[in-house]
């Protein structure tokens, strides 16, 4: 996994356009935010997944784009196991994925990006990532882009309480 620089990070984040978002949330250490996805919208078209590692990401908003009408007819427990909707009314949860489309908006600068950054002494950035179901908008100081290897769990439930 390596570390990318701004101008990177936009190339990175234009690279993020119709890839099929799996997974999003805080890595079990609670400072890094972890997007996780496959190399397209189409599952036809392979299983090359990559992660997304927001380094020092102090918030994150997470907003459902699923319109309030939608969320009405889609509560069933069914659909977090139906993979394809048997109604264009619904949405099927079981999917399993999002389409982020449009993608990743451009890396923004606000109060809040120079506070933490002066604060910090590093350089902060804002994004939205825009998907079918899902709108993330990050603040993170850094990003890192590497390929998963089959296995991969962002969390594992240990066997054993830690102990501190």
């Amino acid at each position: 996994m390596s570390s990318v620089d701004a101008d990177e990070i936009e190339q990175a984040l234009d690279d993020l356009f119709d890839q099929a978002l799996v997974y999003h949330g805080y890595t079990d250490y609670m400072r890094d935010y972890e997007v996780v996805v496959q190399g397209s919208a189409d599952p036809a078209a392979g299983q090359n997944y990559r992660r997304y590692l927001f380094r020092n990401c102090p918030k994150v908003t997470v907003t459902s784009t699923v319109g309030p009408e939608v969320w009405a007819r889609s509560l069933e427990e069914k659909l977090i196991h139906q993979g394809v909707p048997g109604s264009n009314d619904v949405y099927a949860w079981g999917v399993r994925r999002q389409a982020l489309y449009p993608g990743a908006g451009r890396l923004e600068t606000s109060r809040e990006t120079k506070r933490w950054s002066s604060r910090l002494g590093v350089p902060f950035y804002e994004v939205t990532l825009e998907g079918n179901s899902h709108e993330i908008h990050l603040l993170f100081s850094g990003l890192s882009v590497g390929d998963l290897e089959p296995g991969y769990m962002p969390f594992v439930v240990p066997a054993e309480p830690k102990t501190e």
